[in-house]
């Protein structure tokens, strides 16, 4: 008899002999009621269980194969451990431990830890740990741990942790831990700490630590510590502090420190550091500062110390150190102006607007 045809028979006798055990709360066991062969709903099993649909399970342990769940979720109980296959859903209980592969998909009412595979989805109400491939989505209602793929997205309500691979999109509702890849954006309502890369733009509510890369942008709500790349911009809504290069702009709400390059602009409140872009602006700024177009400080204390390249070199307050443009101008300063045109207000009359070269101390 030829192999296909042997499995078929079985599978012709096990299928509707399993459906019509679906009444019985232990289903056909043999060679006893707890261990061996089953077939049927049997609700604490240890070896090779068949069954049609997984209700009110306490603890099976082996091998599982089913085909569907009950819909209601509070006879979604009990624990699988071992081997699940899914004909074509692996789910119907609270716990799956172990390897669960699923034609439609995986799914536990509670956790899924191990390796989960589903064609289509692989997800739980509260955790998934382990190894999670969904062929269009991998989810979980609390946390989602270890390597993560999902060929549409990877998304959790709670922490997104390990190595998560979204064909479009990655994201957590509260902190990204690891690497992350989204192919349109990756993003947390919390914080981010790891490798994260958004394809159009990356982010996240709270704080970013780490290496990021976001095709069009990439910022947060509070603080960026780290290495970021922008295509047009870089943001925080509190500090940058780390290497910024964008396309466009890098732009902070309070401070930035550290090296940030943009096309267009850098600006702060406070900026220390090394800065290029064709526009620089802030309140204090401190380091090394080239700005082809326009280098403007202004504030109530505003106050320049180090160095600055600009055409226009425009400080309304003091000056502390060497400004080198076209134009220079400050209210005061401790430092020298060079240039085609140099003023410096609080200069005695005569020495405030000088060709050349002006200076201060």
């Amino acid at each position: 008899m030829k192999k296909n045809t042997l499995i078929a028979i079985i599978v012709t006798i096990i299928v509707p002999f399993s459906f019509i055990l679906q009444t019985s709360a232990q289903g056909f066991n043999i060679p006893a009621k707890h261990w061996g062969l089953s077939f049927g709903n049997s609700v604490h099993f240890n070896g090779l269980r068949f069954n049609i649909i997984e209700k009110d399970i306490e603890k099976i342990n082996g091998i599982d194969i089913s085909v569907w769940h009950i819909g209601a979720e509070d006879r979604q109980t009990g624990i699988v451990n071992g081997l699940s296959i899914g004909l074509p859903m692996a789910s119907g209980t609270e716990v799956r431990n172990g390897i669960s592969v699923g034609i439609f998909g995986v799914q536990a009412s509670k956790d899924l830890n191990g390796i989960n595979i589903g064609c289509i989805g692989t997800g739980a109400n509260r955790n998934v740990t382990g190894v999670n491939i969904g062929g269009l989505g991998v989810g979980a209602g609390g946390n989602l741990t270890g390597f993560n793929f999902g060929m549409l997205g990877a998304g959790v309500g709670g922490n997104l942790n390990g190595i998560t691979l979204g064909g479009l999109g990655a994201g957590a509702g509260e902190n990204i831990n690891g690497i992350t890849f989204g192919g349109l954006g990756a993003g947390a309502g919390g914080n981010i700490n790891g490798i994260t890369i958004g394809g159009i733009g990356a982010g996240a509510g709270g704080n970013v630590k780490g290496i990021g890369l976001g095709g069009l942008a990439f910022g947060c709500g509070g603080t960026l510590k780290g290495i970021y790349f922008s295509g047009l911009a870089v943001g925080a809504g509190e500090s940058i502090k780390g290497m910024s290069i964008a396309g466009l702009a890098v732009e902070a709400g309070d401070n930035i420190k550290g090296l940030s390059v943009a096309i267009a602009a850098v600006g702060a409140t406070t900026i220390k550091g090394i800065q290029a872009a064709l526009f620089i602006h802030g309140e204090t700024i401190k380091g090394i500062n080239i700005s082809p177009a326009y280098f403007r400080l202004t504030g109530e204390d505003a106050v320049m110390a180090g160095l600055t390249v600009s055409a226009f070199n425009h400080i309304q307050g003091y000056q502390k150190g060497i400004a080198i443009g076209l134009f220079n101008y400050a209210l005061d300063a401790k430092g020298i102006q060079i240039g085609l045109l140099n003023h410096i207000k609080n200069n005695p009359k005569g020495l405030r607007w000088l060709p050349v070269a002006n200076a201060r101390f």
